[in-house]
């Protein structure tokens, strides 16, 4: 079994980054499935399409991304990744931005992910421009779908 929930959690990964297809990402996770960033409380998104839609929220203005996984563990329905996101932007920014994600699996999909990182190292290099961007929406925009 966690030789299995470590694989979806890799193809999920291959989702985000290298394919950044946000409907496929949304497909990995259960009709309840909760994606928390934790350092941003109140902002947890639930099932398939608000997972989709806020990670579209943030990611698509961003140009190309990096993704390095440092290590992965896997312990029955518990995925835990240290990895590292390179964020690239139009502008010239280039943001490396280490994580630490917890993902509880059932059945293949996922019920909870967890990302922790630190929101100064975010927002102290992004673009404003990007900052402008993301401040627009609400947790209403990603409401439960």
């Amino acid at each position: 079994m966690s030789n299995d929930n470590k694989q979806r959690v890799q193809d999920f990964w291959q989702d985000v980054y290298v394919n950044r297809n946000y409907e496929a990402v949304g497909k990995y996770f259960a009709k309840d499935g909760i994606y928390e960033d934790v350092p941003t409380p109140g902002s947890a998104a639930v099932g398939p399409k608000a997972v989709s839609t806020r990670l579209r929220m943030g990611h698509e203005p961003v140009e190309s991304f990096k993704h390095e996984i440092a290590r992965m563990v896997a312990d029955g329905d518990t995925v835990m990744t240290e990895h590292t996101e390179t964020w690239c932007f139009h502008t010239g920014e280039v943001v490396a931005l280490p994580f630490v994600s917890v993902m509880e699996l059932s059945e293949g999909m996922i019920t909870l992910w967890r990302d922790y990182w630190d929101l100064n190292t975010l927002m102290n290099n992004v673009p404003q421009w990007w900052i402008e961007h993301i401040m627009q929406f609400s947790t209403d925009d990603f409401d439960k779908g």
